[in-house]
């Protein structure tokens, strides 16, 4: 009884001092361990006369219960503080002025692509896309490129093998559409397309395309010029005039390079436009018969056009950007101001 007694005092001593669940954990298995005080004196009753153990057997299990007290009120002051001491270091000032948020926004290139989207969903266009690794047959051989086409060549293709590659355009998605849908067809194909072209202010080795085909009956250079002139329109400004001027492509016939209106000095000559009033934005035509055929359309009985123009040099006309190179540096500083 008299070592039970001294053994409280000194745990209650012990416990009342601990700071820490460490301390208290440590306490626990000196005293109530498999060999901790408690254990001790419990083996110890063996020793004594059988009518003297029913009352230290009472006496002990009171000190048992005694000590899981004393260690309850100990873990909960202990645990009550630190939920303090953390309260208190992570209190908030509600009077303090709340801190400005910075949120983002869309890339201006996206802009021009939603927006040219937009154009041509409001005129019945659908959009379509397709894969960026394609095939030889679909980016040149279905589009009517000449076998020896400079386009073909290593020096300005990127190329997996003989007949795999990094498309060079976004026409194979037209391509794959005549294939599996018969008109009349109305499609825009926007996406990344690669060329191996030295980067400078007004070229990069990775750019977007989009490009429009329309097939159907009684298509003509008409219908043509007529959306050219509302696209530029609505994409430069309700003063913006089309120029068309002769030009050649495999996929096309006839074909032209489409010049607008300059958007800085308005058609009246400057540094931007060269002082010729127009600048070159898309390249356009008459689909070539040999392609409708080549994708299972016949030539006699339809006919269409396409045209296809890049995003960064729109993107720069829209927002009067002289380096493309600005697109890609990811400085937050010039993005910030679209």
């Amino acid at each position: 009884m008299l070592q039970l007694d001294v053994m409280l005092k000194n745990a209650e001593r012990e416990i009342l001092s601990a700071t820490d669940m460490k301390k208290i954990e440590e306490l626990k298995v000196q005293y109530l361990g498999k060999k901790g005080e408690l254990t001790q004196v419990l083996r110890g009753m063996s020793a004594l006369a059988p009518e003297d153990r029913p009352a230290a057997g009472k006496a002990a299990n009171d000190a048992r219960e005694k000590l899981n007290q004393l260690f309850s009120d100990a873990e909960k002051i202990i645990s009550d503080k630190a939920v303090k001491e953390r309260l208190y270091e992570e209190r908030l000032d509600v009077t303090v002025p709340g801190r400005k948020q910075d949120i983002g926004h869309t890339h201006p290139l996206t802009q021009v692509i939603r927006k040219i989207e937009n154009i041509f969903i409001g005129l019945g266009y659908q959009i379509a896309e397709g894969p960026e690794v394609e095939s030889v047959h679909y980016n040149f051989d279905q589009l009517n490129a000449p076998d020896n086409h400079p386009s073909r060549d290593e020096q300005d293709t990127f190329y997996f093998d003989a007949e795999k590659l990094l498309r060079t355009q976004t026409s194979p998605v037209q391509a794959r559409v005549m294939e599996n849908n018969a008109p009349p067809i109305r499609i825009i194909c926007p996406g990344r397309v690669y060329r191996a072209d030295e980067v400078d202010a007004t070229h990069s080795p990775i750019f977007h395309q989009i490009e429009a085909l329309v097939v159907d009956k009684d298509i003509t250079m008409g219908n043509l010029v007529a959306t050219l002139k509302l696209f530029a329109k609505e994409m430069f400004g309700e003063e913006t005039e089309v120029r068309l001027r002769p030009h050649y492509f495999p996929f096309t016939e006839p074909s032209a390079e489409v010049d607008v209106s300059c958007w800085v000095c308005k058609g009246k000559g400057c540094p931007v436009c060269k002082y010729e009033g127009f600048i070159e934005i898309l390249g356009a035509g008459m689909v070539h018969p040999n392609v409708l055929r080549n994708c299972g359309i016949d030539p006699d009985i339809y006919s269409g056009f396409a045209f296809g123009l890049g995003v960064e040099r729109t993107a720069m006309a829209v927002f009067g950007i002289n380096d493309l190179r600005l697109f890609y540096e990811n400085d937050a500083r010039f993005l910030s101001q679209f």
